[in-house]
């Protein structure tokens, strides 16, 4: 079998190859270039560095190793999103969109058209189970490390493709066996930031991208101050507003247009129910048991309690309790006990 491992310069993808080529497949290091610039920061990945250091594992592994450079694709299909979505006022996950559309699902497929690649591996942690007679996605052992919740988006088929050598692995015993093989990664830091942000914070980036403009906080009614970009904000914030009420406040809605942040006390982020867009189905609903969702990555789960289908081809997930800071633009994973069974971008 000819195993494809998506090698991004870290010791997670770095231990997938050694784990894949360990088990006797045919394996080829990919490595998907988005950034020509170098970037000082240690917490994001992609950049030229971490390109050399993913050559450097190939060549101690042994496994030939091929760059694709997908900045212009990275571009169209994950930032110009990011940008889209915070223009709209939502707040999206730009790495759930580069799971579906560029290194994840797309790759799996283009890979295998191109290449004749059976699978492709990476460093997520994850696993695939058999579920109900479906190969479908699941949580890994490792739960504080779980990026199963990034794989909502994918394509049903996609799953197919797939594999997570990681999955049944602490980050700790990825390392020990890193280390133990000599790789150059082994003790590499892990990138937490979004990547294309090459450690600038959000409120930056898009203001060079959109722009800044002088608009109002409202808080029931009323103008009780001024920010410089609603963009800045999400819907639950409630450190860094800048406003003095006597009390704790929180961003309960954005209003884009009209340049808008509107604040509300804790009560105000409840809500039992949100519409979806783009919403992917791994597992039918006809053949769901116990649902849960989950709002936002480390969120807890809620039990669902109806999935509708409206008539614009969006649904509406009503739960059987209040849930907390639902966020337009995030995603809403869903899950059977450690299964993930679909997902798709809060509308609503």
């Amino acid at each position: 079998m000819r195993v494809a491992i998506g090698m991004s310069g870290g010791v997670d993808s770095s231990v997938s190859a050694l784990i894949m080529k360990e088990r006797g497949y045919e394996v080829i290091g990919i490595t998907l270039r988005f950034h020509k610039e170098v970037c000082d920061s240690l917490r994001v990945c992609c950049s030229p560095k971490d390109v050399q250091d993913a050559v450097k594992v190939s060549q101690r592994l042994g496994i030939p190793h091929l760059t694709i450079d997908w900045e212009k694709l990275f571009e169209e299909r994950v930032i110009k999103n990011f940008v889209e979505e915070h223009r709209k006022g939502k707040t999206p996950n730009p790495c759930a969109v580069c799971n579906r559309e560029v290194k994840t699902g797309f790759l799996a497929r283009y890979l295998r058209e191109v290449a004749l690649i059976d699978k492709l591996a990476t460093g997520h942690y994850a696993r695939i189970v058999d579920y109900k007679d479906r190969k479908l996605i699941a949580r890994a052992k490792d739960k504080k490390r779980d990026q199963s919740y990034f794989m909502a988006l994918l394509r049903q088929e996609d799953i197919e493709l797939l594999e997570f050598p990681l999955g049944d692995m602490t980050k700790e015993e990825v390392r020990a066996l890193a280390s133990k093989y000599g790789l150059e990664t082994a003790q590499k830091p892990d990138s937490q930031d979004v990547c294309f942000l090459m450690g600038e914070d959000v409120g930056s980036f898009l203001a060079r991208r959109l722009g800044s403009a002088e608009g109002s906080f409202i808080y029931k009614g009323k103008v009780v101050g001024k920010h410089d970009g609603f963009y800045r904000y999400t819907i639950g914030q409630r450190k860094g507003l800048g406003v003095a009420l006597g009390k704790p406040v929180y961003v309960v809605g954005i209003d884009a247009e009209k340049n808008l942040v509107y604040l509300g006390d804790e009560e105000d982020l409840q809500r039992d129910w949100l519409i979806l867009r783009e919403i992917n189905f791994h597992l039918p609903p006809e053949m769901w048991d116990r649902p849960t969702a989950q709002i936002r990555y480390r969120n807890a789960t809620f039990k669902v309690k109806d999935v509708e289908r409206l008539e614009d081809g969006r649904y509406k997930v009503v739960f059987e309790e209040k849930v907390k800071g639902i966020t337009p633009g995030q995603v809403c994973a869903f899950y059977e006990d450690d299964v993930l069974i679909a997902g798709g971008v809060i509308e609503e």
